[in-house]
C-alpha cells in the first residue's frame, strides 16, 4: 500500500506524542498519536522516554523546525479540547488528530464524524488499528469535488443538533474560494448554537506587509516538504468575513497568547507563533448582522 500521508500531518502528530510522554506530564494525553506515526517517528518517542532525552530532544525539534510549530501544535491543541462540548463533532480535514478516539467533550459524549481524503483516511485507520473508538463515523471524501453538506448528511449528521466543527491545520493550504463555500455550506448545515472551530495564519506572513519573528523560516520548512502555504487572513478583518458568511466571532488568539494562557510559568520559552490564530465562530440564532 502506497501511504499519502501529510508530512506536516505526521509532524504534529508527533508533537502531541511527544507531549503525552512529557516527564512530569504535558497539556494533554494523547496516547493514539504514537500509533498514527510511521515507524521513524515511534522510534523517536521510544527514545524521549529515556532519562534527560525528552528535553534535548524537544529543543533540538525547536531549534530545527524553527518559528514554533511544535509548541504552536501543542498549545492549539490543548485550546480546541477545552472548546468542545457533547452533541455532534466534526474533524474536517481530520488527517491524524485523534481526538476521536481520545476525548469525551463536556457534557457527556458525542457522535465524532471524521471527514478526509480517502487515501489519508485509510492510512490513519490502519495504523490506528485496535486503538480505534467504536461508533466513530470516518466519511472519505475528496472536497474538492465532493459536496460537504451531501457528504455529512450520506455519513448520518443530524442537522437539529449543536454541533461542534475543528477545521484544524487545513485553511492555510487551501485557496480563497474553497475556504468562503466551506465556511458558507457549514453556517447553512450547522443549528443556531454551533461552533466552527478553525486555524490560520496571518496573510501579512504571505504578501509580506507584516514580518513576524520565526515566520519565513516555518513557511520554508513546510515549503521543503511539498505543502506551502497559500490562504491567510488579516485578523482585524476576521469578524467581518465571518459575518459575510453567516457566522458570528467568538474568539480569536494567537498561539503566543493561548500560549501565555495554557502553559505553565516554567515552560513560557517555548517558541510559538504570534502569526499562527486559532479562531472559534458562532452559528447565530438569526441571520447575521
Amino acid at each position: 500500500m502506497i501511504d499519502r500521508s501529510s508530512r506536516t500531518a505526521e509532524h504534529v502528530a508527533l508533537f502531541r506524542a511527544l507531549e503525552t510522554v512529557r516527564p512530569g506530564g504535558g497539556l494533554f494525553q494523547d496516547p493514539p498519536a504514537r500509533r498514527l506515526l510511521p515507524r521513524r517517528h515511534r522510534t523517536v518517542v521510544a527514545l524521549s522516554r529515556l532519562p534527560g532525552v525528552h528535553g534535548a530532544l524537544v529543543r533540538y525539534i525547536d531549534r530545527r523546525w524553527s518559528g514554533g510549530p511544535r509548541a504552536s501544535a501543542v498549545v492549539r491543541t490543548r485550546l480546541i479540547d477545552g472548546w468542545l462540548a457533547a452533541g455532534q463533532v466534526v474533524l474536517l480535514g481530520a488527517g491524524f488528530d485523534s481526538r476521536a478516539h481520545r476525548t469525551t467533550p463536556t457534557g457527556g459524549g458525542a457522535v465524532f464524524f471524521e471527514i478526509d481524503h480517502p487515501a489519508t483516511q485509510a492510512t490513519k485507520r490502519r495504523r490506528l488499528g485496535r486503538d480505534a473508538r467504536p461508533g466513530v463515523v470516518f466519511a472519505p471524501a475528496d472536497l474538492t469535488v465532493d459536496d460537504l453538506g451531501a457528504v455529512l448528511r450520506a455519513a448520518g449528521f443530524d442537522p437539529a443538533l449543536r454541533t461542534a466543527v475543528i477545521w484544524e491545520g487545513v485553511t492555510n493550504y487551501l485557496d480563497a474560494a474553497s475556504v468562503d463555500a466551506t465556511l458558507r455550506t457549514l453556517a447553512a448545515l450547522c443549528p443556531p448554537g454551533s461552533t466552527v472551530i478553525f486555524t490560520y495564519v496571518d496573510r501579512g506572513v504571505l504578501d509580506g506587509t507584516a514580518t513576524f519573528d520565526g515566520a519565513a523560516e516555518w513557511h520554508a520548512a513546510v515549503r521543503r516538504e511539498g505543502e506551502p502555504w497559500t490562504f491567510g487572513l488579516d485578523p482585524a478583518d476576521v469578524p467581518a468575513y465571518l459575518r459575510e458568511r453567516g457566522l458570528d466571532l467568538a474568539e480569536d488568539l494567537s498561539t503566543r497568547t493561548a500560549a501565555r494562557r495554557l502553559l505553565p510559568e516554567s515552560r513560557r520559552t517555548e517558541p510559538t507563533a504570534e502569526f499562527y490564530r486559532v479562531a472559534r465562530a458562532v452559528v447565530p440564532a438569526g441571520p447575521a448582522a
